[in-house]
């Protein structure tokens, strides 16, 4: 009985390899697949759609410095800076907020959603509510210079958020504007407030109103978080370069 078995294994296989060689099973076939898909009209980085809100399709902004990793989805209009690292299943989405920026030397980590409300209707004409101002521009998501959006955050217009803030893993900003040298740690909330430039909001906490926002610590000399957005960034940009130079070398 051992011996039939043997047997009957090698005939499999010698079957397997047959198929094979006939091109009825190849890997190869399954790779030009996937090739061609990814060669389409939807990749990854691609232009909005025509909706009754947006009747012309707008093309991301990517400086060549950033890099978009191929499991990321940068979508319409969207500007995204210098030396940006986008990693893999981030989704930065200008479809029906608009327009989204993010600054030079920020990082959109596993996960990360940015997107945003309808910031213009039918008719054409802004929705004021939905839109953030910034130096004089109005924008539905603005992130600014050396941000970490640290893994499944999410930052979901109206909303800004200041230069050198680190907002933390799960963490969520929706309505609101995040000033600058902030944190928020993993899984905290900022909803429909403004958090003053140099605060912190705790872990897990969720802050939805104007007077709480207002009590909120300042960072401070020894405090856990308050060197870790620098070395993320530091961590990030260097990530984007090595993975610019190994695609190109590709």
């Amino acid at each position: 009985m051992k011996f039939n078995k043997q047997i009957f294994t090698i005939l499999i296989l010698a079957l397997l390899v047959s198929l094979a060689a006939s091109g009825c099973v190849t890997q190869g076939e399954k790779e030009t697949n996937a090739t061609e898909a990814n060669s389409g009209e939807f990749s990854n980085i691609m232009k909005n759609p025509v909706t009754p809100w947006s009747p012309e399709p707008t093309t991301p902004v990517i400086d060549p410095t950033a890099f978009i990793h191929p499991q990321a989805a940068v979508i319409g209009s969207v500007t995204i800076g210098a030396n940006v690292m986008v990693s893999p299943m981030a989704s930065v989405r200008g479809d029906e907020g608009m327009p989204i920026f993010v600054g030079s030397d920020s990082n959109i980590q596993d996960g990360v959603v940015i997107h945003a409300l309808e910031t213009t209707d039918e008719e054409g004409k802004p929705v004021e509510k939905n839109l953030v101002n910034v130096s004089g521009k109005n924008y539905a998501v603005y992130v600014g210079e050396r941000v970490s959006l640290a893994h499944q955050s999410q930052i979901h217009g109206p909303s800004s958020v200041g230069n050198d803030t680190f907002i933390g893993m799960q963490a969520f900003v929706f309505k609101s504007k995040v000033g600058n040298n902030c944190v928020l740690e993993p899984k905290s909330a900022a909803i429909g407030v403004t958090i003053p430039d140099g605060k912190y909001i705790s872990a897990g906490t969720v802050i939805t109103s104007q007077a709480e926002a207002n009590k909120l610590p300042d960072v401070f000399d020894g405090y856990a978080y308050q060197k870790t957005n620098a070395a993320v960034v530091d961590v990030n940009v260097n990530l984007a370069k090595g993975y610019n130079n190994a695609t190109a070398a590709a």
